[in-house]
């Protein structure tokens, strides 16, 4: 596999349809929003739906969610000292780590335990290991491109939860959704960090398979499927390994315009979207239609 050559710069639009795309645990897990209205969707997200999606290609991820964990380890502490075990230089321990786990090679990571967290309190040693990785490919916090209507919706529980004599009282509770929002995601594939971390041409690849697909196999009770999906994926491969153009001004250069200001946008198809040229950078466009 050739290291990545040239700088990558990537925009994502996606569409978000009666669902919750990023719930905030600290306000009743409502859709994230700023303080004007627009929604947001957290860069740790897309990337725990980017790891995801690169496990469903068969690729060996380190930080897995639990409900999707293809070993039999607990804990990232055992994973990796499952490979890593005895390796005292941090450049060969890194450099391991990178070709061990693609997510590693990808977003970095920061490996720092104790002996404790593997072997539990029995362990007597407190010698651990500190050695971060910085990952070549950086993801914004993705914004709405206009102010999200978020509606509540009660729900109640008719069924007993636990064994009770007789029928148990309703339970409360509360769903919560954006009705339309369209999210913009930005991001950047570094030369220089791939060059430290073995990131090469095919993980890039990878990566703008897994943006094309990012919701697949991604259902759940606050996601139905087919209801968050990628609208467009712009993929700007510059010619040079530090990029034609800083990074802002490629990502700006994807304009979304609502074709009519005053009307509350309800489809993808109410907006208008055009890229701005930019001279000797033409990207590849993946799209929905």
């Amino acid at each position: 596999m050739s290291t990545l050559q040239n700088k990558i710069d990537f925009v994502a639009l996606i569409s978000v349809n009666m669902a919750n795309p990023n719930g905030d645990p600290l306000n009743g897990n409502r859709p994230r929003t700023n303080y004007e209205g627009f929604g947001e969707i957290s860069d740790v997200c897309i990337k725990r739906k980017i790891r995801n999606r690169l496990q469903d290609f068969g690729e060996n991820i380190f930080v897995q969610s639990a409900e999707r964990a293809k070993d039999e380890h607990g804990s990232l502490a055992e994973r990796a000292e499952s490979v890593l075990k005895g390796i005292d230089n941090e450049r060969e321990y890194a450099k391991i780590a990178c070709e061990t786990w693609l997510d590693v090679r990808t977003f970095g990571q920061v490996f720092s335990y104790k002996l404790s967290d593997v072997y539990g309190k029995s362990a007597k040693s407190k010698k651990g290991i500190s050695i971060g990785v910085r990952g070549p490919v950086s993801i914004h916090l993705a914004t709405s491109l206009s102010p999200v209507d978020v509606e509540s919706m009660q729900i109640t529980k008719s069924v007993n939860g636990k064994p009770a004599e007789g029928k148990a009282p309703d339970t409360m509770g509360m769903k919560h959704f954006v009705r339309f929002g369209l999210y913009k995601i930005k991001g950047s594939i570094n030369v220089q960090l791939a060059e430290k971390t073995g990131f090469s041409e095919d993980d890039a690849e990878l990566i703008k398979k897994a943006l094309e697909t990012l919701f697949e196999n991604d259902t759940s009770a606050a996601r139905p499927d087919g209801s968050m999906q990628v609208e467009r994926l712009y993929w700007f491969r510059h010619n040079c390994p530090s990029g034609q153009y800083p990074a802002a001004k490629v990502h700006n250069s994807v304009c979304c315009e609502l074709k009519t200001p005053e009307a509350l946008p309800k489809f993808f198809d109410d907006y208008l979207i055009t890229v701005e040229p930019l001279e000797g950078l033409v990207p590849e466009v993946y799209s929905n239609d």
